[in-house]
């Protein structure tokens, strides 16, 4: 089977991208888990932290599936929906489309770039639960929010959340960071536990100043990603609850990939927030994979540009956690 690709990124956080509304190529169900595998292993011709298929939607310009490298489908992924986004929009010809997820329709619009020359999305990350019975975690308590749980860290003070993927959030230093504790916990809770039966990402957040933090994320399903656009998302939420950021204002938001801004809306007792940052072609491939066989092999590749403006972004992302 043949199948044109797009490596792209945001954040860092890198998927291929592969369109199946144009007719030529209909992905069975049953592969879809399974070529996800092959085209992100790391040791291959591609290699991603996921893969992004692109399908017709009955009710929205798009619909869009992603897989993480293990082969899990997720139910959200905000870099993710910023470059399927850019994608469809370029190919409709318009500055804003609905895209189809598993359990929302969410608006994408391009929006002024986050640096001159970087292709800039800005995609909805909703609907918002604190319930933990949405992500879930299992707990004799409704919601956890700024609170321990023993079982898991005597120190740390965890908030869980569902945007929709179920994120575990907790507020660290830069000695936290440092030590092997996020990946001890994260190895943990995605492993076999009574807390957390389908896993759940991990991120820890050390605030850099005013409505400005650091996320650090264990993705479910993949490991620890150069960013992960859900958790910097309810990253940003958790900030506004519990350490002093500000709601309707702009949460400049750095990862190991880069940097992005947030801007959380509360309205009662209802949240999202706006996810804004690059959508980053890296190249365009054709492939011919073998999925029985479990070979892929690579035919084309033409490189593309667009890294050498987003390193800029790196840069500056690396020049203020230092700083911080």
């Amino acid at each position: 089977m043949k199948i044109e690709i797009i490596k792209c990124h945001g954040s860092g956080n890198d998927f291929l991208l592969i369109d199946e509304t144009k007719g030529n190529l209909e992905i069975h169900e049953i592969f879809r888990g399974k070529l996800a595998e092959l085209l992100c292993n790391r040791k291959g011709a591609l290699g991603a932290d996921g893969v992004l298929y692109i399908l017709k939607s009955d009710r929205a310009e798009a619909r869009m599936r992603v897989f993480n490298s293990d082969g899990s489908e997720a139910s959200m992924c905000g870099n993710g929906l910023r470059c399927a986004g850019r994608y469809v929009c370029e190919q409709l010809g318009i500055t804003e489309a609905l895209i189809e997820t598993m359990k929302a329709d969410l608006r994408v619009h391009k929006d002024e770039d986050i640096l001159e020359g970087i292709p800039t999305y800005s995609v909805e990350i909703s609907p918002v639960s604190f319930q933990l019975e949405d992500l879930p975690l299992v707990l004799n308590k409704k919601e956890l929010i700024k609170d321990k749980i023993p079982e898991l860290s005597e120190q740390l003070e965890f908030t869980a959340l569902a945007v929709p993927n179920p994120h575990l959030a907790a507020m660290v230093d830069q000695v936290d960071l440092d030590s092997d504790l996020q990946w001890e916990l994260s190895e943990k809770v995605n492993g076999k536990n009574p807390f957390f039966p389908d896993g759940v990402n991990v991120s820890f957040i050390r605030l850099l100043g005013k409505n400005r933090i650091f996320v650090r994320t264990y993705e479910r399903g993949v490991g620890f990603t150069n960013a992960c656009g859900t958790a910097m998302s309810a990253a940003s939420l958790v900030t506004c609850l519990t350490a002093g950021n500000d709601f309707e204002k702009s949460i400049e938001v750095y990862n190991p990939g880069g940097m992005v801004r947030c801007v959380v809306h509360r309205s009662g007792g209802n949240y999202s927030i706006d996810l804004i940052g690059n959508a980053t072609y890296l190249y365009k491939a054709l492939v011919d994979v073998d999925i029985s066989g479990g070979s892929v092999l690579l035919q084309e590749k033409k490189e593309l540009k667009e890294q050498e403006r987003y390193n800029k972004i790196q840069e500056i992302a690396e020049r203020v956690i230092a700083e911080a």
